[in-house]
């Protein structure tokens, strides 16, 4: 990192820090409880027969990773939900856990990172390769891709894990144990644990992988990604203009599969669309902590506590919340997701009971080759 003068200042941040910490408890608890549920939903639905196919099997995995973030975060909350001010919060066991906490949900974090990747990549073959989809995303090969995911993703994170040490301070409490930043008349003096960086090296190489593999690199691939596929968006718009005005010399007869293969069309939009917002809004999320860690390494430790740390709670909100919302894009933007939840939590209401070639396809399409259809 780069040296910089401490009578700089970045940013003034701390009146919004202390503006937002009495909320952050109760809303990260809410978010987290939330978000677990409509996790768990989405697994039951993505996993049910009608709605196994490689992309659900990301989303599944995706729901996955951020339903196991949520409830290691849970605990969190409630063991430092008092600002970290006594010596209770800072025993051995409590170093370890903060070191684990850090550990995992950064892991977690990542494979999330990684699968909406993955799932940008997949649409993508989906609509611009749609006679090759079933032999370059089967299901065999998806499997074997989330697997591989699960288990390198966190491999990135073993620098974090190498940099990390717990060390012994002395300090000064109360009669109640809430810590002093001097000797004071009638405390106590003890000692507490905390997690500190072994190196200055270490903590920059855990920063630059932070900062770049971890966030920076996922969020342009996303870019990349999600305009390549805003791009066949609009090609296949043209493509069915040119179908709906078909040639005078076509017969009836032609005409007919034409339409077949323009409802097709219809439909593959209509599902990348609504991966789309999935993955733009990750990128919403995401892309300013990318930002602000790039900042980090390269402006150096004045900019990390001035800024950084102040946003801290406010960019793990944001980041909760965005793990915890899928189910809702999901409802509102996919009729056969909304069928399958009633099957599988309201087989008895009537309106479950839905033809399913009526449904709107979750799912990437498998799609023939183009020939069948014209």
């Amino acid at each position: 990192m780069n040296a910089t003068s401490p009578n700089v200042t970045y940013c003034d941040l701390k009146d919004v820090r202390n503006a937002f910490s009495p909320y952050y408890t109760y809303l990260s608890l809410i978010i987290c409880v939330f978000g677990s549920v409509t996790n768990v939903l989405n697994i039951c639905v993505l996993t049910t027969k009608q709605m196994r196919c490689p992309t659900n099997m990301i989303l599944t995995a995706l729901a996955l990773a951020n339903l196991l973030v949520m409830l290691e975060y849970i605990p969190f909350v409630f063991l430092f939900n008092d600002g970290r001010k006594f010596a209770w919060h800072y025993t051995y066991n409590l170093a370890v856990f903060v070191i684990f906490h850090a550990l995992f949900t950064q892991a977690f974090h990542f494979i999330s990172c990684v699968l909406a990747v993955l799932l940008a990549i997949w649409q993508y073959i989906a609509v611009k390769y749609p006679q090759n989809n079933n032999k370059l995303c089967s299901n065999v090969r998806t499997k074997i891709t989330l697997t591989c995911t699960f288990l390198l993703c966190p491999l990135v994170c073993i620098p974090l894990k190498m940099s990390l040490k717990i060390v012994k301070k002395p300090v000064s409490i109360t009669e109640t144990g809430e810590m002093l930043p001097r000797p004071a008349p009638n405390s106590s003096n003890t000692t507490v644990f905390v997690s500190d960086y072994k190196s200055e090296y270490l903590q920059n190489l855990s920063s630059y992988i932070y900062s770049f593999v971890i966030k920076l690199i996922p969020c342009i691939l996303l870019t990349v990604l999600s305009c390549l596929l805003i791009v066949e968006l609009v090609r296949a718009k043209e493509r069915r203009e040119n179908l709906m005005k078909p040639k005078t010399e076509e017969t009836i007869k032609m005409r007919k599969p034409s339409q077949r293969f323009l409802e097709k069309e219809k439909q593959l939009d209509r599902t990348t669309r609504m991966l789309l917002a999935v993955l733009l809004l990750f990128l919403m999320v995401e892309l300013p902590q990318a930002i602000l860690g790039l900042l980090n390494v390269v402006i150096g430790k004045a900019f990390e506590l001035q800024c950084y740390q102040m946003l801290g709670d406010i960019v793990d909100v944001l980041t909760l919340t965005n793990s915890s919302i899928n189910f809702i894009l999901y409802c509102i933007m996919s009729k056969k997701f909304r069928s399958a939840f009633k099957e599988c939590f309201f087989p008895y209401i009537p309106c479950s009971k839905i033809s399913k070639g009526s449904w709107i396809d979750l799912q990437t399409l498998q799609t023939n080759t183009v020939e069948s259809y014209v």
